[in-house]
């Protein structure tokens, strides 16, 4: 199905042939022409840098009855003060800076078991053989999933993502898919949560279920939730870093060489990979009540749409925006949102990034790109390939 300019939300046609292997064309020319879209639909869109920093802070806009379904399985991420107040604070102990660095020797030893195998292996897709694997087990571990259970989130986790678009942009039949996805999850969970209960571990599920703040605790379906939400976006944004910077990094080979030569530059390699080719490209928010955004006057109720990819490729804010540069100076991102919104789990995801794309550019020194032309994945807020066939 493809849209008119009059019938699509945003302004262009994000289903359109050929718009996933380069979206970047497009929102240059709306940002240059049309940056503050409004469609028939009463959206308004939007792809400047300093429009869309702007309204992620701003508290009049937040969520509500917007495009989607995704409130009714991904917890606080789309949920306004004081719910979202409250609920984020239960979590963000998880994600301290000090569990993060406890975390980085064993992220580093299942990024080198990965990649052992992967050495002289000839042909190989870099996706399910590396990119998939690692965060499912990084997460999985995190939150205390048996080994042998693991397989068993990459299905929910590719159905539960996809659902994260908008309803009118998915099939009946996908709709189906993500609503018994998140059954099936929640039903594991439920599971293994009483299982906690009886006999706690060292892992975030048992911290979740104990996890308390002035009285305050989590009620169930709050806790199958937020570990939904951190299926999704601890696992589906971190295989998307991961394998959109690796085929970045194999069209530009004076970058790669570069990080090869300066692994400990991964940090900030990691931060231009973000920008340069973003893992989430869209978010949205509803006006709470009249008010006006990047100058247009928006009612309360219209849904203001957020063009990431736009905003980490606009000139004024990036110079030389689609040009690659390991070494450029960091930049205001928006990859992982801001304000109170801003992605809870970035520091482990910039970790499993710089990790990971160290590790790819010195363990495997002979990679090289076999398919220049990868397919990308059937989704429009996430952007990522399906495969990506190299050689070693």
């Amino acid at each position: 199905m493809t849209l008119t300019v009059d019938d699509t939300p945003f302004g262009f046609d994000p289903m359109k042939p050929g718009f996933r292997d380069d979206p970047y064309s497009v929102y240059r020319r709306q940002r240059e022409s049309d940056p503050v879209h409004h469609s028939a639909m009463g959206i308004w869109t939007l792809t400047r840098h300093a429009d869309i920093e702007a309204a992620l802070r701003d508290q009049k806009l937040g969520h509500g009855v917007g495009i989607n379904r995704a409130a009714d399985h991904l917890s606080f991420l789309t949920l306004n003060p004081p719910d979202h107040t409250r609920l984020r604070g239960l979590v963000s102990r998880a994600f301290t800076p000090k569990v993060i660095r406890e975390l980085r020797p064993r992220i580093q030893q299942r990024v080198d078991d990965l990649l052992a195998p992967l050495r002289g292996a000839g042909e190989f897709d870099l996706m399910s053989a590396f990119a998939y694997p690692l965060p499912v087990i990084v997460i999985s571990e995190l939150i205390g999933v048996p080994v042998e259970d693991q397989a068993r989130f990459s299905g929910w986790s590719e159905e539960m993502a996809r659902g994260i678009d908008p309803d009118f942009m998915q099939t009946p039949e996908q709709l189906v898919r993500r609503d018994e996805a998140k059954l099936e999850f929640d039903n594991y969970f439920r599971e293994l949560i009483a299982a906690r209960r009886g006999h706690p571990a060292d892992d975030l599920l048992t911290g979740l279920i104990a996890a308390e703040q002035d009285g305050d605790k989590l009620d169930e379906q709050e806790l199958l939730d937020i570990l939904a939400l951190l299926l999704v976006a601890g696992h589906e944004t971190t295989v998307n870093l991961i394998g959109n910077g690796t085929l970045a990094l194999l069209r530009n080979p004076a970058q790669l060489a570069f990080l090869r030569d300066n692994p400990d530059q991964a940090p900030a390699a990691t931060e231009e990979l973000l920008r340069y080719d973003s893992p989430v490209q869209f978010v949205s928010r509803v006006a709470l009540a009249d008010t006006e955004v990047a100058g247009a006057s928006v009612l309360a109720g219209e849904i203001v749409s957020m063009i990431l990819g736009a905003a980490n490729r606009d000139p004024d804010a990036f110079p030389d925006p689609d040009r690659l540069d390991l070494t450029r100076q960091p930049g205001r991102l928006v990859s992982f949102g801001q304000g109170i919104h801003f992605c809870l789990g970035a520091p482990l995801a910039r970790l499993e990034g710089q990790l990971a794309l160290a590790g790819l550019a010195t363990a495997l020194p002979e990679l090289t790109l076999v398919d220049d032309r990868p397919v990308y994945r059937d989704h429009f807020i996430l952007r990522g390939v399906s495969a990506l066939t190299v050689s070693a």
